[in-house]
């Protein structure tokens, strides 16, 4: 069966995203654009992922809790998950490797804690928007035991991607799918990269982007659980 995703979103949390990307927002967002499945990829933590998958609830649509890690290298890598219980043991290793400082009130005042009604319910301390000190291996590794995927985001990017900070992908970390961005010359990636399946996603941190650059995967069930089997089989 093929479904229609989008993978990476930022919620209300994420320091760079909008207020308007609430649970609610973001569900009935993703329904207009007929998705069937988005992840919720905040920045350095997945504190939403359960407002919007309670959101979700009765809706059809599937709701893979996930972070954006930002490694060491400030590499941005989608790191997705089958439950929210391993996203938030995930969640707690990448907090104890964030600066141990809290966020001055200018910043956590936009990284919103939100509920199913989309009320805010309380700030995020933690630095979101900053490195971890774990490499890029380190969350690869890490991820794989919570049971989850890792994937190098917008890897066309000129900034904050596996190839601008790295300038290559490393050859003992495989990764069975890459995320070009929505501006990305697929062709050209393709191209560059014939022995690797390549997915899109939106980045969205506004309400305008969510759907816009979904990728068709295959899965054998619509869950979160088919939907990282396929990623991982590179059924895309």
């Amino acid at each position: 069966m093929r479904i229609l995703c989008d993978l990476h979103m930022h919620s209300a949390l994420s320091p760079c995203a909008l207020e308007e990307m609430s649970p609610n927002n973001m569900v009935n967002m993703a329904l207009l654009q007929e998705l069937t499945a988005i992840a919720v990829t905040d920045h350095n933590s997945c504190r939403n992922a359960a407002a919007v998958m309670e959101a979700a609830m009765g809706t059809g649509l599937v709701v893979v809790p996930g972070m954006e890690v930002q490694t060491r290298e400030e590499v941005h890598m989608v790191t997705l998950f089958q439950n929210l219980e391993d996203a938030l043991a995930m969640q707690e290793e990448v907090y104890a490797a964030l600066p141990d400082m809290k966020a001055p009130a200018k910043i956590r005042n936009k990284q919103l804690i939100l509920d199913c009604e989309d009320e805010i319910i309380g700030y995020e301390d933690k630095l979101l928007g900053f490195s971890c000190s774990m490499t890029l291996e380190q969350v690869v590794e890490r991820t794989a035991v919570h049971h989850g995927l890792a994937i190098p985001a917008h890897i066309d990017r000129k900034s904050c991607s596996i190839l601008s900070n790295l300038g290559f992908i490393p050859e003992n970390l495989y990764f069975p799918v890459l995320e070009l961005s929505m501006y990305a010359d697929r062709v050209r990636y393709e191209g560059k990269y014939p022995n690797q399946r390549l997915i899109s996603a939106s980045d969205a941190h506004e309400l305008g982007f969510v759907g816009m650059a979904p990728s068709e995967i295959r899965v054998e069930t619509v869950s979160a659980h088919g939907i990282l089997k396929a990623l991982s089989q590179g059924r895309v």
